[in-house]
């Protein structure tokens, strides 16, 4: 009997294998990121990482800048947050109206004082 030689090979099976190993990975990451996997954390007597309060700076209509609630200047801004943990999160709060220079002047102050979670919040299109 005479083998026969292959012309080309059937890649339909690795395809498959592939595409079945492609659906685990991605239904297994979305449990992760999601927290869907039930997970029970172990105990200790004491939680031994600080919690950073957030710092919002609201800036209003009319250009007016609030610091957690308080109405402040560019320069009150410098001062009271000087002090501040560099990785405290920083959650700036601007109306859309505003001129972008106050917006800018707000962010440059925090960037220069060397906050590196600084984000802005905005609200989905519809």
């Amino acid at each position: 009997m005479e083998e026969k030689e292959f012309d080309y090979m059937n890649v339909i099976p690795l395809v498959d294998v592939m595409l079945v190993l492609l659906t685990i990975v991605l239904i297994t990451s979305t449990f992760i990121a999601t927290g869907v996997i039930p997970v029970e954390l172990p105990k200790a007597s004491k939680s031994h990482q600080e919690t950073l309060k957030t710092q919002t700076i609201e800036i209003d209509k009319k250009g007016v800048i609030y610091l957690n609630s308080r109405i402040v200047s560019i320069n009150d801004i410098r001062e009271n947050m000087k002090s501040m943990d560099k990785s405290t999160p920083i959650l700036i709060r601007a109306d859309r109206d505003i001129a972008l220079q106050v917006f800018v002047n707000v962010l440059d102050v925090v960037k220069n004082l060397g906050f590196k979670r600084v984000s802005l919040q905005t609200e989905e299109r519809r």
